[in-house]
């Protein structure tokens, strides 16, 4: 593959912007049309405000972290050595996060096909996005960036008992794509909908009962990299906390620009991994075949990564 824009024996290739800002970044653009999405992170593109975002972010964050977060979550950050003032390298951060549980940072160019995303993450995979937003936008961007998936995901990463849940929501996924053999689109895209609505209220947007019984916790990304959204999750008299209910999580649709009215409680991270199991199971008996219509939209590319003969 060849490399634009990245550091080759200590130099800088040319580049045409020394920006890594999400939506504007020309080394982003090149590697699209070029068709490459698993990609090198050109760390020497990132600029002085890129950096300055992963300082504003880090330091809004650290707060509400040591007051909402899992125990496992700030392990995780020690662990990785997240540093508060400058944006990571994902080879530092594999050389910390591999060891612990075999999973590892691997950099793509944009958005990847739920299929191959899930697939990513069997094999202890996780795509992670390298582009920074926009200072003037800390607390909401539509689409992931280097914050959400190294700050917020990651340090999950690191706790053997979570990563295994991400290995088998990977399995759970496969298991959708063997019954899309039969080229049945309409059964794809409900078991697609109870995969991406199970994903964002547990990965994503989970909360979980803390260890000594005493409240609730983050353990969510979604809420662990937004500095309003983790306190409105567990402070706003609006959220609506409930018991994780398989059968409802999967037929509930949700939206992604506006702050999350109703979270999902599990108890445990044993209790996580028995409702992914039960997810598969589901998957695989066709329970899942005929979820509730709504959000989240199924694109023709994602339906397309879950059929066999377009893989």
């Amino acid at each position: 593959m060849q490399r634009v824009g990245v550091f080759d024996q200590g130099v800088l290739e040319p580049a045409t912007g020394r920006d890594l800002t999400t939506g504007r970044a020309d080394f982003i653009e090149r590697a699209q049309t070029r068709g490459e999405l698993f990609i090198e992170q050109p760390y020497g593109l990132y600029s002085e405000a890129n950096q300055q975002t992963w300082r504003r972010l880090y330091r809004a964050l650290a707060g509400k972290w040591e007051q909402h977060a899992h125990p496992r979550f700030l392990d995780g950050v020690t662990r990785l050595a997240l540093d508060p003032d400058r944006i990571p390298r994902l080879a530092d951060i594999n050389r910390f996060l591999e060891p612990l549980s075999g999973f590892r940072a691997r950099a793509v160019s944009g958005y990847v096909p739920a299929y191959l995303f899930f697939d990513c993450l069997r094999r202890r995979e996780f795509p992670t996005t390298i582009t920074v937003r926009d200072g003037d936008r800390l607390d909401y961007l539509p689409e992931p960036d280097i914050f959400h998936d190294l700050a917020g995901h990651v340090p999950m990463h690191t706790d053997p008992a979570f990563a295994d849940v991400l290995v088998r929501f990977g399995e759970a996924a496969r298991t959708a794509a063997v019954r899309a053999r039969d080229g049945d689109c309409r059964r794809v895209e409900s078991a697609l909908k109870a995969l991406a609505r199970f994903f964002w209220f547990t990965i994503e947007f989970g909360l979980m009962r803390r260890p000594d019984g005493d409240g609730l916790c983050a353990y969510g990304s979604g809420l662990l990299s937004s500095a309003g959204e983790i306190g409105h999750a567990l402070e706003s008299p609006r959220v609506q906390r409930v018991p994780f209910q398989l059968d409802w999580v999967v037929n509930q649709s949700f939206e992604i620009d506006s702050l999350q009215p109703l979270l999902f409680v599990v108890d445990g991270f044993d209790h996580l991994e028995r409702e992914v199991l039960r997810l598969e199971r589901w998957l695989g008996d066709g329970r899942l075949d005929n979820v509730a219509p709504g959000e989240p939209a199924v694109s023709r590319e994602d339906l397309r990564s879950f059929r066999p003969d377009a893989r």
